[in-house]
C-alpha cells in the first residue's frame, strides 16, 4: 500500500512539473461570477465567465471544504423566464468534449429557499438540479461536438427560485471515445455521468494531471472486496495502449479482485428510471490470467471473458429501462477482477429544426428591426418566443402587435406551419407569398391596412379560420375562398367590401361574419342597388291597397315567374353546352398535347391510374418544397422513381405545363437528374424523374443521415466537377439557354457510385434569343444561395447561377451551412464569413475533417475559384467554363497527391 502512495504522489508530482509545459489546450475552466483570473491547487487556469453570458447578477457565497471556509462567486438570474445561456466555444477543440458543471446556493440570499432549475446542452435538456437535495451539486456529460459554439443553458421552473451557478468547464476528450454510447454521425444522445469509480483505489478521488482529460475518478473505499496494490505488477512492457477512452495508468494499475467468495458485486443505485450505458475496464496486474462472466442485474452478458496478464481491455454496455444496477463478476478461472467503472445516463438529443426554418425565421426577425432573442433552435430544448412547436417542427408563428409591413417571401418557407398570427403588424396591399403553406389551418391577419385578397387564400386547402376583420378590403369576395372545403369561420367584419357573397360561402359548416361593410350579402337582389350606387339609401314607399291594381299585380307575377322559368331553363341549358364544350375542347387539347409529347425523346406519358399505383397512393414522400411534394414511386419494371407532383398554386397553364416537359424532355445529360415521363389528367400536373439513391449533397454534410466525415476533399471535388458540369450544359448546350435559378446542395442528387446530378428545375428560367443577356422577373431562390445583384435588380442571367454554385463550394470547404446562428453574428453568413480568409489563402476556415488530408494547391485553386463566384458584382464573377476549368484542376492535383501517397479513395 505504501509503495503504491509512491507512484501515485509521484505521479502527480511529475504531472505538475509538467502543465508548467503544456497549455491545457482545449481547457476552458469559468468561474462564474467571479471578476479575476487565478491558478487552482492543480495548476489549472481559471477565467471570469463574463465573456460568455452577458445577463444575471452576481455574488459571494460562503462555501466550507474540509477544515477550510472561502467565499466563491456565484452567478444567479432573477425573475428568469427563459433560457439563460453561456455560448461556449467549442471550434478545433474536439468532435467530443467533457462538460462539468456546478451549482451552490449555501443561503446567498438569506431565504433559505434552494432553488430548482433544468440543465440544456444544445438542443437537449440533460437533467434538473434541486439545491434541496445537495448543496453543492455537479452535473457532467460527455458531449459530441458539432457546431462551432455550444450553447450551455439555465431554464428556470415557474415557483423555484432563481437559477445559480458557481463553476463551468470544457474538457477534450480522446476521439473515437465512448462512441458506443453516443452513437454515430448523426450524434443522437449525450452521456450524463452517474459513477466514475477507481476501483481498489480508496484514498480519495484523482483528476488531472493524472488524467489529461480532467475527467474525476472517485476511489471505491465504500466497497470492501480484496484491494490489490498497482505496484505489484509495474511492468516495463506492460501494454496500456488500444484503449479509446484512454484511461490514465494510475487508474489501471489498481484493481478490486474477489478474495474468498465465488462472485465480486457492485450496487449503484440511480437517479431515474432511464436508459444507462456502462464501460469497465481490466487491466492484467495479477501475475495469472483470470476468467469470469459478467453479469448486469442477474442476467450475463458476457460470458468466459478473460484478463490476459499486462494487457489492457474493456467491456461496453447498454441496459434500457432501469433505475439500479448490480454489476457482477462471477467466478470461472482464477479470481474475477475489475480495474475502473464508468456508469452514464443515456440523455438522448433531440433532432434540430430544419435549416429552412431557421433561416427563415432569422431573417423575419431582421426585417422587424427587433432582437426577439432568437438564437440556437427554436424548438429545443425551449420553445423560442412568439413559436410554438410539435417534436422539431416550427407549427405556429404569433408576431403581433410588431410591425411587419408585409409579408415577406420568407413565410412562404415556413412549411410546417399550422397557425400564423399576424394581426396588428402594420400590413398593408396585398395578401401575398402564402400560397405554400398547405399545413396552415388558422391565419389571423385582422386589424391591418389590407386592401387586397390576392390569390394565395385559394391554395391553402387546410385552412379552417380565417379572420381578415378591421382591414380595407375592397370590392368583391372572390368565389375562391368557398372551394377551401376545410373552412369554418371566415371574419370579414370591418372592411369595405360590397357585392354578393359566392354561393360556395353559403354552407351550414361555415359561419361567415360580415358586419360593417358596404353591404355584403347572399342575396343578389339586397346589394344590387348599393352596388352601382353605395351612398343611395333604399327608398321607404307605403302602399295603398287596390283590389283591381292587386288583380294586375297578382297576373303580372304569374307571367314573371312563368317568364323567369323559361329564362332560367334555357340559362341553365345554355351553361351545360359550354361546360360540355369546353371540357370537349379541354379532353381534345389534352388529349392532342398527349399524343405530340409521346413523340418528345421517349418520354412515357403515364395516366394518373398507374402513379398511384407506382407510389401505392403516394404514401412515401421523399422531399418537400413550395411546389408541393415528391414521391418514393415503383414502375411495373420494377425501376424506382421520384414523382413530383404540383399542388394547385403552382401548377400551370396548359400550354406552360406542355411546353415545360417538352422543355426538360429535350435535356439529357449524365449531369442532369433525367426525365422518366409526366402524368397530365385529373387536374394533375405530375412530373416522374430518376430515383438517385444516396440523397443530396445536403444529406451526407448535414441531414438527419449525416455521413460528412466520409466526403473526402476528392470527393467532395468530384461532386463539384459534376455539378459544375450539368450546370454547363444548362447554360450553353440546351436551346434554349436554361438558367436553373435555384442552385444549393440539396439540389445536387447522388447516384449509388456517388455521381453526382444537379435536379430541380421547377424554378428554372429559360433565356430565347431575344433575351440574350437578361431576363427580368420576380425574385426567386433560396436563402443563402440568392445572388445579391439578382435580388436587388431583378434582372436574373447565368451569373446568378454562378453566384449560388459559389455558395456550394464554400459548403464544401467549410463544411457548414450557408446561414448558420452559432457563434459571433460575423460568423452568421458563410460568405461574408469565409470569403477574405480563402481569398488570403488562410485555410483555417476549411471544415475540421479535411484537415491534413488535402493537397494545398488543390485546395487554394478551389478557394479562389469559391471566393470570385460570390463577388456581389455579376461581372467579376467567372464563366461556367472557366469555373469548371479551374475544378477540374483541383480535382486532378488532389488525384496526384492521393498517388504519389498511394491511397486514392
Amino acid at each position: 500500500m505504501a509503495l503504491n502512495s509512491f507512484w501515485v504522489r509521484f505521479i502527480f508530482f511529475c504531472g505538475f512539473w509538467l502543465v508548467g509545459f503544456c497549455d491545457q489546450e482545449g481547457f476552458l475552466s469559468l468561474s462564474c461570477g467571479g471578476t479575476t483570473s487565478f491558478l487552482d491547487s492543480f495548476n489549472i487556469s481559471w477565467v471570469s465567465d463574463g465573456e460568455y453570458i452577458s445577463t444575471g447578477n452576481i455574488t459571494t457565497i460562503d462555501y466550507i471544504d474540509g477544515f477550510s471556509s472561502s467565499s466563491v462567486p456565484v452567478r444567479f438570474f432573477p425573475d428568469s423566464k427563459g433560457r439563460e445561456c453561456y455560448r461556449l466555444p467549442v471550434k478545433n477543440v474536439s468532435s467530443l468534449i467533457l462538460v462539468r458543471a456546478q451549482f451552490a446556493y449555501k443561503n446567498y440570499d438569506r431565504l433559505g429557499k434552494p432553488p430548482a432549475f433544468s440543465v440544456s446542452l444544445g438542443t437537449a435538456i440533460t437533467s434538473t438540479v434541486n439545491l434541496t437535495t445537495n448543496d453543492p451539486w455537479t452535473e457532467e456529460f460527455v458531449w459530441p461536438v458539432d457546431k462551432d459554439i455550444l450553447s450551455f443553458c439555465l431554464i428556470a421552473i415557474p415557483d423555484s427560485g432563481y437559477p445559480v451557478i458557481s463553476s463551468l468547464e470544457v474538457r477534450p476528450l480522446p476521439q473515437g471515445a465512448y462512441q458506443t454510447g453516443i452513437g454515430d454521425c448523426p450524434y443522437k444522445s449525450s452521456l450524463r455521468k452517474c459513477y466514475r469509480i477507481n476501483s481498489g483505489y480508496m484514498d480519495g478521488s484523482l483528476r488531472y494531471p493524472v488524467d489529461l482529460y480532467d475527467r474525476i475518478w472517485d476511489g471505491d473505499q465504500s466497497y470492501t472486496p480484496l484491494l490489490v496494490s498497482s505496484s505489484f505488477n509495474i511492468r516495463r512492457h506492460f501494454n496500456f495502449s488500444g484503449l479509446p477512452e484512454s484511461p490514465p495508468v494510475a487508474i489501471l494499475q489498481t484493481a478490486r479482485v474477489l478474495a474468498r467468495r465465488n462472485a465480486l458485486t457492485y450496487s449503484l443505485s440511480l437517479d431515474v428510471l432511464g436508459d444507462y450505458y456502462i464501460v469497465l475496464y481490466f487491466s492484467g496486474v495479477l501475475p495469472v490470467s483470470s476468467t469470469f462472466d459478467v453479469l448486469i442485474n442477474g442476467d450475463v452478458l458476457q460470458s468466459d471473458y478473460t484478463v490476459t496478464v499486462s494487457e489492457s481491455s474493456a467491456l461496453y454496455f447498454t441496459q434500457n429501462r432501469i433505475n439500479s444496477l448490480n454489476i457482477t463478476f462471477k467466478r470461472i478461472k482464477f479470481n474475477p477482477q475489475v480495474n475502473a467503472i464508468e456508469v452514464y445516463e443515456i440523455v438522448y438529443i433531440p433532432m434540430k429544426a430544419s435549416s429552412t426554418t431557421v433561416s427563415a425565421l432569422q431573417v423575419i426577425q431582421q426585417s422587424t428591426g427587433l432582437d426577439l432573442g432568437w438564437q440556437d433552435d427554436p424548438c429545443s430544448p425551449t420553445q423560442w418566443d412568439h413559436i410554438g412547436c410539435e417534436r422539431n417542427l416550427v407549427t405556429s408563428l404569433e408576431l403581433s402587435d410588431i410591425s411587419l409591413r408585409s409579408i415577406s417571401p420568407t413565410f412562404g418557407d415556413m412549411l410546417d406551419l399550422k397557425t400564423l398570427d399576424l394581426h396588428n403588424t402594420s400590413l398593408a396591399g396585398e395578401i401575398q407569398n402564402l400560397g405554400s403553406l398547405q399545413d396552415l389551418q388558422k391565419l389571423n391577419l385582422s386589424f391591418n391596412m389590407l386592401t387586397s385578397f390576392g390569390t394565395d387564400l385559394a391554395h391553402l386547402a387546410s385552412l379552417q379560420v380565417l379572420d381578415l376583420q378591421n382591414n380595407n378590403l375592397r370590392g368583391i369576395v372572390p368565389d375562391s375562398l368557398g372551394e377551401l372545403e376545410d373552412l369554418h369561420l371566415l371574419n370579414l367584419e370591418n372592411n369595405k367590401l360590397q357585392g354578393t357573397l359566392p354561393q360556395s360561402l353559403n354552407k351550414e359548416s361555415l359561419e361567415v361574419r360580415t358586419s360593417g361593410n358596404l353591404c355584403l350579402s347572399f342575396s343578389t337582389m339586397t346589394c344590387n342597388d348599393v352596388s352601382s350606387n353605395p351612398s343611395m339609401e333604399t327608398p321607404q314607399v307605403t302602399i295603398v291597397p287596390n283590389n283591381k291594381r292587386i288583380r294586375r299585380k297578382h297576373l303580372a307575377i304569374i307571367l314573371g315567374a312563368v317568364g323567369g322559368a323559361v329564362f332560367s331553363a334555357l340559362f341553365i341549358c345554355l351553361l351545360a353546352f359550354l361546360n360540355i364544350k369546353k371540357r370537349r375542347s379541354e379532353v381534345k387539347y389534352t388529349t392532342r398535347a398527349t399524343v405530340e409529347m409521346r413523340d418528345w425523346n421517349a418520354a412515357r406519358v403515364f395516366s394518373f391510374k398507374e402513379i398511384k399505383a407506382a407510389t401505392n397512393n403516394f404514401k412515401e414522400v421523399i422531399g418537400r418544397g413550395s411546389f408541393g411534394s415528391v414521391y418514393l414511386g415503383k414502375l411495373s419494371n420494377r425501376k424506382l422513381v421520384a414523382v413530383k407532383v404540383r399542388f394547385d398554386k403552382t401548377q400551370l397553364g396548359a400550354d406552360s405545363f406542355i411546353n415545360e416537359v417538352y422543355v426538360l424532355s429535350q435535356i439529357r445529360h449524365q449531369n442532369l437528374v433525367c426525365l422518366e415521363g409526366f402524368c397530365y389528367e385529373s387536374k394533375q400536373q405530375i412530373v416522374v424523374y430518376e430515383y438517385l439513391p444516396c440523397g443530396s449533397l445536403a444529406d451526407h454534410l448535414y441531414g438527419p443521415n449525416c455521413q460528412k466525415y466520409s466526403l473526402s476533399w476528392v470527393r467532395r471535388l468530384k461532386i463539384a466537377v459534376d455539378a459544375a458540369k450539368g450546370l454547363d450544359y444548362l447554360h450553353n448546350g440546351s436551346q434554349p439557354r436554361i438558367i436553373h435559378r435555384d442552385v444549393k446542395c440539396s439540389n445536387i442528387l447522388l447516384d449509388k457510385d456517388m455521381n453526382a446530378k444537379l435536379s430541380d428545375f421547377g424554378l428554372s428560367k429559360q433565356v430565347t434569343q431575344g433575351e440574350a443577356t437578361h431576363v427580368t422577373t420576380l425574385v426567386k431562390g433560396t436563402a443563402g444561395y440568392l445572388d445579391p445583384e439578382y435580388y436587388s435588380t431583378q434582372q436574373l442571367t447565368e451569373k446568378s447561377d454562378i453566384y449560388s454554385f459559389g455558395v456550394v463550394l464554400l459548403e464544401l470547404i467549410c463544411g457548414r451551412e450557408p446561414l448558420s446562428h452559432s457563434g459571433t453574428p460575423d460568423t452568421f453568413n458563410l460568405v461574408l464569413w469565409a470569403k477574405p480568409y480563402l481569398q488570403a489563402g488562410i485555410f483555417e476556415v476549411v471544415d475540421e475533417s479535411l484537415k491534413g488530408t488535402f493537397e494545398v494547391e488543390s485546395m487554394r485553386k478551389a478557394a479562389l475559384v469559391a471566393a470570385r463566384c460570390v463577388e456581389r458584382e455579376a461581372s467579376q464573377r467567372p464563366t461556367i467554363a472557366l469555373l469548371l476549368a479551374e475544378l477540374k484542376e483541383a480535382y486532378s492535383i488532389q488525384l496526384s497527391y492521393l498517388a504519389t501517397c498511394g491511397h486514392i479513395h
